[in-house]
């Protein structure tokens, strides 16, 4: 039996704030919790096997929404349960709150972590996300024509683009959503993005092709 990491959890016996294990589980890489062994790799077996193995699948479903596979499987001649937790594409709460496995440890996910986890889980990132409260009047115009300049200046854009219109020049960008410029186009080209972004930052990489 191997020791705990980042798939495995062994547990003496079955309780029910386990189910934040089998939210960890299913957020990360998905793994399997042994009832009935020790932290210590001591097996203890289970009583009420066949209760159990009815009970413990059930809390999780109802729980969680997770469907896990429960076996029963003998180690050292003693009853124990494997239930196994596959990863789940969409992220899955207890109670209201969001764990996540890391190594050997179980972390419930708050602030900027829980909100870059959500993202990931939907397929978006930060900064194609529509900024709330934020409208085209709110965009630089000297900002556009500035870029603009720059990107026709350099054969990256056609001088026909110098006619589009504000919105037009953010949507070939990927700027815009629904007639909402994103937080990626607020902190490029709005008129005070530090008002709606007061800790980002940039990185820049410039690449020389000879």
């Amino acid at each position: 039996m191997n020791q705990e990491n980042q798939n495995v959890e062994h547990k003496r016996i079955w309780k029910d704030e386990y189910l934040k294990w089998v939210s960890g589980f299913a957020n990360a890489q998905g793994g399997k919790i042994y009832i009935g062994i020790d932290d210590d790799l001591t097996v203890v077996g289970v009583d009420n096997l066949h209760k159990q193995l009815e009970d413990i699948p059930n809390k999780i479903i109802n729980n969680t929404g997770v469907f896990p596979e429960t076996n029963h499987i003998k180690v050292d001649g003693k009853d124990v349960i494997e239930i196994v937790i596959e990863p789940c594409g969409m992220p899955i709460s207890y109670r209201g709150a969001y764990y996540y496995r890391s190594g050997a440890t179980k972390q419930e996910l708050r602030g900027n972590a829980l909100h870059q986890f959500l993202l990931k889980k939907m397929g978006l990132n930060w900064e194609d996300i529509p900024c709330d409260g934020v409208t085209l009047d709110d965009i630089d115009d000297g900002a556009i024509e500035y870029f603009l300049d720059h990107a026709i200046g350099e054969g990256r854009m056609e001088p026909e683009s110098r006619k589009s219109s504000k919105e037009e020049v953010l949507s070939n960008l990927g700027l815009i959503k629904d007639g909402i410029p994103t937080n990626g186009a607020v902190l490029l080209f709005g008129k005070y993005p530090q008002r709606k972004f007061v800790t980002s930052s940039f990185k820049i990489g410039r690449i020389s092709v000879h």
